[in-house]
């Protein structure tokens, strides 16, 4: 029942196209807008963050790492195919640039990818524009995905939650790291305090 209902929005969804459309979602999951806009954000963090930059750097590696490797993870375990892929939909489906990807799609790495970034980035910056920005980015992303034809909405909305989960424990993680190396100067240097 609830993989007829993905299926039936996913057909909404990606029904709702044009070629402009095409265009503009075909560069939304592509990486020529997304390495301006991680590089802009790892500048505003290096800016903002000064000396603690390159150990936040490593937590934004590891998060983009778990992320990357445990949503592939999750597509090798669930085996879920792909909608360009599912013989059921065929001729069903706008297809873009007739780019399907891999054979499985549960979960989305892009929708994973885009909220892990999203979630770990608006931790470490809190402002409100970004916050809202930045979401709306990793939403518009997930999006994507569906519009092309390659993930149904459960694989967007799970890769999702995956990524902001991820993304929200290397933060936590980072937190009580930093706070452990704060009380340790503390302790040996009384003097900083």
């Amino acid at each position: 029942m609830l993989e007829r209902l993905d299926q039936q929005l996913f057909l909404f969804l990606n029904s709702l196209n044009s070629p402009l459309w095409d265009t503009v979602m075909h560069a939304i999951s592509g990486k020529v807008i997304w390495v301006p806009l991680y590089l802009a954000i790892l500048i505003f963090l290096g800016i903002k963050y000064k000396r603690k930059f390159l150990v936040i750097l490593l937590f934004i590696i590891l998060a983009v790492t778990l992320a990357d490797q445990i949503s592939v993870l999750f597509k090798n375990h669930f085996q879920r195919l792909r909608p360009c892929h599912e013989p059921s939909l065929e001729g069903l489906i706008h297809l873009v640039n007739g780019e399907c990807g891999g054979k499985f799609g549960f979960v989305s790495s892009h929708a994973t990818n885009s909220f892990n970034v999203a979630f770990i980035s608006l931790l470490f910056i809190k402002k409100r524009w970004y916050t809202i920005s930045i979401i709306l980015w990793a939403l518009v992303v997930g999006y994507s995905r569906i519009y092309l034809g390659v993930h149904y909405p459960g694989d967007v909305i799970c890769g999702s939650l995956l990524g902001a989960l991820i993304g929200w424990s290397i933060y936590k993680l980072y937190e009580l790291t930093d706070n452990k190396i704060l009380q340790h100067r503390k302790f040996f240097n009384p003097s900083e305090t």
